[in-house]
């Protein structure tokens, strides 16, 4: 029994004696150091360190080399779009860009010189609005078109449809859409009583590209109408004058809903610092215009390239002015890029009855043409004239057509297109 002890006595300080008692169990002494060659051995592996260096070598070859290449062909408008896509977003896709519109960090590559501008037209497929961005193109901004084509038409357009610096959205301005943009020319609304009486709404779609200038800081212009004069009772009309309108008559729809529109613009300027512009519009003529809208000039042109008697309503002795479509968009243009808010009237002062303007049709396609009378419309202003003296002084606009030499321009374009049959749209 003793020797049993013993022996285990002695197995025990054995085993103690393996074990050093000076050190004890610490799970910090299991981890190693990461040392210095460890780190560099990691970047050799798997050919890391090449990769790197390449990726060095590409991304500063591509900054030394882009303003040479900007440098090659300034005046080339491919130039301006490929900065300006690289920016922006796809405006389709409603989503935000990686910059804000406003926001350009670093270089500007050499070779650009005025900045290209990204723009909504609204209703750009229409007569006016494409004349408008044929303009915005040609002086090298990107434009997005929005149009849901109740009186507008592709045709009007199709010229485009190449071009990297133009989109074309379908869209109806009375639902919201999300783009960043720096200008809006909102022009999307029916504008002849045909289609106004139809489709008798404005006052949404304005107050949805308004709340789009407030959330992306865009300059919003509004095209109002000379029908905010409504029966002027003031002759010529200047921008001060408040109207005499019939809020209830078959006109008021159209009439009324621009001058709503004009008090939501102005409400947004005052209320939410929107930049805003608004022109009023009196009676525009040109190529592209509709065949059969109700509006006097398309109506005569179009009756006698197809041999039917003019229609005039009432006596004949109403009168109207009318510029020249490319006269309208210069003054658009200049109202957008100047400092004042207006209302600015956009329109020719020469003035013409009704009669006066048949005989100036005659003249220019077929002495033979006839007239018929009918009675006069609901509403229909006896005068309208504008006076143009502030947007002469202010915006150092005046028109440069006159009736005589803008009527064949739009005769051609008119007996073009009813003889291959086209008779479709156009506002």
């Amino acid at each position: 029994m003793m020797k049993q002890l013993h022996k285990q006595t002695s197995v025990n300080q054995r085993r103690d004696e393996e074990i050093p008692t000076s050190q004890s169990y610490s799970p910090k002494m299991l981890k190693h150091p990461r040392s210095l060659p460890r780190s560099i051995n990691y970047l050799f592996k798997e050919q890391r360190l090449l990769f790197i260096l390449v990726g060095i070598l590409i991304g500063s070859t591509f900054f030394i080399f882009q303003p040479t290449l900007s440098r090659l062909n300034p005046s080339d408008p491919t130039t301006h779009s490929s900065l300006s896509s690289s920016i922006y977003h796809d405006s389709s896709s409603g989503s935000s860009g990686f910059f804000s519109k406003r926001t350009f960090p670093g270089r500007v590559p050499a070779g650009i010189g005025r900045k290209s501008l990204r723009i909504v037209v609204t209703g750009g497929a229409g007569f006016v609005g494409s004349h408008l961005v044929d303009k915005l193109i040609s002086r090298g901004d990107e434009v997005i078109v929005i149009d849901n084509f109740f009186t507008g038409r592709k045709e009007n357009l199709v010229h485009l449809f190449g071009n990297p610096r133009f989109e074309l959205i379908r869209h109806d301005v009375v639902e919201p859409i999300l783009l960043e943009v720096d200008q809006i020319y909102h022009l999307a609304c029916p504008a002849s009583p045909v289609h106004y009486k139809y489709n008798p709404t404005n006052v949404m779609g304005t107050l949805n590209m308004l709340g789009l200038a407030k959330r992306v800081g865009a300059r919003f212009l509004l095209t109002s109408t000379s029908e905010v004069y409504g029966d002027p009772l003031e002759h010529p009309q200047k921008e001060t004058y408040w109207g005499n309108v019939n809020p209830i008559g078959e006109r008021s729809c159209y009439d009324e809903g621009k001058r709503t529109a004009e008090t939501l613009t102005m409400d947004y300027h005052r209320g939410a610092d929107v930049e805003v512009r608004i022109a009023r519009i009196f009676n525009t003529y040109g190529p592209r215009m509709c065949l059969d809208d109700g509006r006097v000039v398309g109506n005569f042109v179009a009756q006698v390239i197809r041999k039917q008697p003019m229609t005039v309503y009432g006596d004949g002795k109403q009168t109207r002015s009318f510029q020249y479509v490319s006269d309208l968009v210069d003054g658009l243009v200049a109202l957008m890029e100047g400092e004042h808010v207006g209302p600015f009237n956009l329109g020719n002062p020469g003035e013409f009855t009704m009669l006066e303007l048949a005989e100036v049709v005659k003249e220019t396609i077929d002495s033979s043409a006839t007239i018929e009378f009918k009675p006069n419309t609901a509403d229909d202003p006896h005068k309208r004239k504008p006076d143009i003296s502030k947007a002469k002084e202010l915006l150092n606009w005046e028109p440069r057509i006159s009736l005589r030499e803008g009527l064949p321009l739009m005769v051609n374009d008119f007996r073009n297109r009813i003889l291959n049959g086209d008779e479709g749209k156009g506002l």
